[in-house]
């Protein structure tokens, strides 16, 4: 069986399988997140840096109170990411929910709400 950490308000990447698809939706986005191992990742969803998927290393997800959660994806909170040409961050609005599918013929899925 794969395992996964989902936590209350989020999910940790470094504990998904290569090849786990995530659904992010965001208050003004929706993103597709391919899971490539670590905190390596391919993206998709913003029109102008990534409307196709394109490399990208997450870094994590910011709360109201400034503090960054590596390796997290969490509900309420900004996703953080740099792109693979760019050594600028790019941080996203909320996280308004996370969907998960792990690479299996029965993949098991989570939503977070």
């Amino acid at each position: 069986m794969t395992t996964f950490s989902v936590l209350p308000d989020g999910v940790d990447l470094t504990s998904l399988t290569p090849g786990s698809l995530l659904d992010v939706e965001t208050r003004r986005r929706h993103y597709r997140i391919e899971c490539l191992g670590g905190n390596e990742i391919r993206i998709s969803g913003h029109p102008e840096l990534c409307p196709d998927p394109v490399p990208a290393h997450l870094h994590g997800s910011i709360g109201k109170d400034g503090v960054l959660e590596l390796g997290i994806i969490g509900r309420d909170k900004r996703l953080m990411f740099f792109l693979e040409d760019c050594h600028r961050p790019v941080t996203t609005s909320k996280v308004v929910s996370v969907h998960v599918e792990q690479p299996r013929a029965n993949p098991s899925v989570a939503t977070i709400h």
